[in-house]
């Protein structure tokens, strides 16, 4: 995995800005902000192939807000809510076919 530092680093030499990162067949992993070697803000990881594997925001390092989880061929497989990292109110999982699988309420 190769990363490209776009943006310079803070003060203290952690990560501070906008950051790519690829897997070794050149295909993007993730892009994303960090703030003060944290992530933060709208993030996007992809799978080997460079298919979006999931796609959401993060607040100081955790995931947070609405999220999407894709299988390998691209098509929807998780979708829900995390506040401060953990899966909150309802997640709904699906068949590769679209069909709804489940939905599951978290506290």
């Amino acid at each position: 995995m190769k990363s490209k530092d776009i943006t310079p680093r803070n003060k203290k030499g952690e990560r501070h800005g906008y950051w790519e990162w690829y897997y070794d067949n050149g295909q993007l992993w993730y892009k994303g902000n960090y703030v003060n070697d944290k992530q933060h803000g709208y993030w996007e990881e992809y799978h080997y192939n460079g298919q979006l594997w999931r796609k959401g925001n993060y607040l100081n390092g955790y995931e947070h807000g609405y999220w999407e989880y894709y299988y390998y061929d691209g098509q929807l497989h998780f979708k829900g809510n995390y506040v401060n990292g953990k899966q909150h109110g309802y997640w709904e999982e699906y068949y590769r076919n679209g069909e709804l699988i489940s939905k599951t309420y978290y506290i």
